[in-house]
């Protein structure tokens, strides 16, 4: 059973920073691209970043904030967020978007882990 394994997050100072990891469990096939959604209330969910290969790709609320890494021997998602603002707020979700050569399988995603920026 694949799963999604999610740490960090919680209450960050307004200004501090951010990290969070996801590492897959269980994924049998290729890992095509990798990284975090989130959502805010009453707001849509939004890509924070993803890394596929030699892409990277970061939602502009986070871009010159963000660094997204990941350890394909591990099956492990790095985020890093500085300077943190209060509208930075939501719930943080990793995924994993997986293919068996070159056909696409689907997304699998993590429970999510809350972030509340606040002094």
């Amino acid at each position: 059973q694949v799963q999604l394994v999610e740490s960090g997050g919680g209450l960050v100072q307004p200004g501090g920073s951010l990290n969070l990891s996801c590492t897959a469990v269980g994924i049998v096939y290729t890992i095509d691209t990798q990284g975090w959604y989130r959502q805010a209330p009453g707001k849509q969910r939004e890509l924070v970043a993803g890394v596929g290969g030699s892409v990277v790709k970061y939602g502009d609320p986070v871009k010159g904030r963000a660094t997204i890494s990941r350890d394909n021997a591990k099956n492990t998602v790095y985020l890093e967020i500085n300077s943190m603002k209060p509208e930075d707020t939501a719930i943080y979700s990793c995924f994993a978007s997986v293919r068996a050569g070159r056909e696409p399988i689907g997304t699998h995603w993590g429970q999510g882990i809350q972030v509340t920026v606040s002094s």
